[in-house]
């Protein structure tokens, strides 16, 4: 969501830069005739190509994760415009910000299109992937459907930052409201998440300890990034590191 309103930024000023190239050709034809003409309709392209390989840029940019995944003043720092996400989830849900990458840190290493791991039959036989799990917050399809369903966000995308912030922000509050877990607990919020609301009030995950321990590993990595953001939260309320 965020990389198209950026992308239609860039659009709107190739326009405007075409327009202005454009009334200089009209001028210069007059004033030196074709030769003129041909120089600024090369210029013109080369302003419009340089444009596209913009746009490109900033999509690709934005889909590579952070380069200091441990650090969430770095990640903020990287990635413009991914705090004012996340903040805006917060002010709307009230899920921390710290909490929300802790999550997905966990699930994804903050890779916009992870996929659930390969399965095999028979141990050795490829056989497609374990779940439909995708995204930076690795959403199963029947979950993502049923989060646009009830928030009405139908263009969400499990690959958009924006809209995962979002998507964590509303399943973390359906489980403070159904199961009483608050907001800022990243530990049994991680276990609800996991398991499913469902799973969570069977405590299917007294029966993984493997899993005990992740959900503490996301808990102790949400109190350091709440640490980090306390020390460059200044920063970024002012919009300081931003363009």
């Amino acid at each position: 969501m965020r990389n198209g309103r950026n992308i239609l930024r860039l659009i709107r000023f190739a326009h405007t830069r075409s327009g202005t190239a454009s009334n200089g050709v009209k001028a210069n034809t007059l004033q030196s005739g074709l030769s003129g003409r041909f120089f600024d309709m090369r210029m013109l392209m080369k302003r419009r190509l340089g444009i596209c390989l913009l746009v490109l840029l900033i999509g690709g940019c934005a889909s590579t994760p952070p380069q200091k995944l441990g650090d969430a003043c770095a990640i903020f720092h990287e990635k413009g415009g991914w705090f004012e996400d996340a903040n805006d989830a917060y002010k709307k849900w009230g899920v921390p910000v710290h909490v929300q990458l802790a999550i997905i840190w966990q699930e994804s290493r903050f890779r916009a299109k992870a996929k659930a791991p390969k399965d095999t039959l028979l141990g050795f036989i490829p056989w497609g992937r374990k779940s439909s799990a995708y995204g930076y917050a690795q959403v199963k399809d029947s979950t993502w459907d049923w989060y646009m369903q009830k928030t009405g966000n139908s263009g969400a995308d499990r690959d958009d930052f924006e809209d995962v912030t979002d998507f964590i922000g509303w399943y973390v509050n359906y489980s403070h409201t159904t199961l009483g877990i608050s907001k800022w607990d990243a530990y049994h919020q991680y276990l609800a998440y996991h398991e499913g609301h469902g799973g969570f009030k069977r405590k299917t995950f007294n029966r993984k300890p493997w899993l005990i321990k992740v959900a503490h590993k996301v808990e102790r990595r949400a109190a350091r990034y709440r640490a980090q953001i306390a020390r460059c939260k200044d920063d970024l309320d002012d919009g300081g590191w931003f363009f």
